[in-house]
């Protein structure tokens, strides 16, 4: 199958994509009914409030989902990596965004029309299944996340914000610097605390050399004991 460029086809071919076993046909569908869009780095793929209009693949690039609380004031809700997908529990509704995502580095977005999704879907157990598993996963972290946010310490959290930053999108060929650049800002959002608290508690882990700082680059010195501090919360 020959494809109109090279993102759709990480959308669908990528090592990691949920369509990578779908038949010939059901792909081709896809391909003609998908809209690629080029998103600056931070530019909104869309607003809380927006009407969805299918499913999101994150072809490049990396990309944050959030909302704005009290006194607007955001709490990161999830990190999105290549060939990562947003969107597919809006599919079976007719609600609102009820969340927003930016780009935090220029990217590149797949969006499949939801209505031919969801035909491939009803002919498609297999892939019927795989939704759910990613729904019933996503739910799972939230809940985890939900506990961790409100019950661990400053410390707690900061350490599991960057255990997930890690997990998420790797390190550099150092084996250590973690391949993604946040924001003081951000990473307070993330883990739910002041940015001044973030900036505090960063300081403190580099100053145990269990991580090291280079502007907006962080280094995970001894990832031992940065799991020991997440899991002591």
């Amino acid at each position: 199958m020959e494809y109109s460029n090279p993102y759709i086809e990480l959308c669908l071919e990528g090592s990691s994509s949920i369509f990578k076993g779908l038949n010939k046909k059901d792909k081709e569908t896809l391909l003609n009914q998908h809209k690629l869009t080029i998103i600056k780095k931070g530019q909104f793929l869309f607003k809380e409030g927006d009407k969805p209009h299918g499913l999101i693949c994150l072809a490049s690039g990396k990309a944050k989902v959030f909302k704005d609380g009290v006194g607007g004031r955001g709490q990161i809700l999830k990190m999105v990596r290549q060939q990562g997908f947003i969107g597919y529990k809006t599919m079976f509704s007719d609600i609102p965004w009820a969340f927003s995502a930016i780009a935090i580095e220029d990217i590149a977005i797949c969006t499949f029309d939801k209505n031919s999704l969801i035909r491939i879907l009803k002919k498609n157990p297999d892939l019927s299944l795989k939704f759910i598993k990613l729904i019933a996963d996503e739910l799972w972290i939230s809940n985890i996340r939900t506990v961790s946010l409100t019950q661990k310490h400053i410390r707690g959290r900061l350490a599991e914000s960057l255990l997930i930053l890690r997990d998420t999108y790797g390190f550099e060929a150092d084996g250590r610097t973690i391949r993604v650049s946040m924001s003081r800002e951000d990473i307070a959002n993330l883990s739910n605390m002041t940015t001044s608290n973030a900036i505090r508690t960063l300081s403190n882990l580099a100053s145990e050399d269990i991580i090291e700082i280079a502007g907006r680059r962080i280094s995970i010195i001894d990832a031992s004991q940065l799991e020991y501090i997440s899991e002591l919360g």
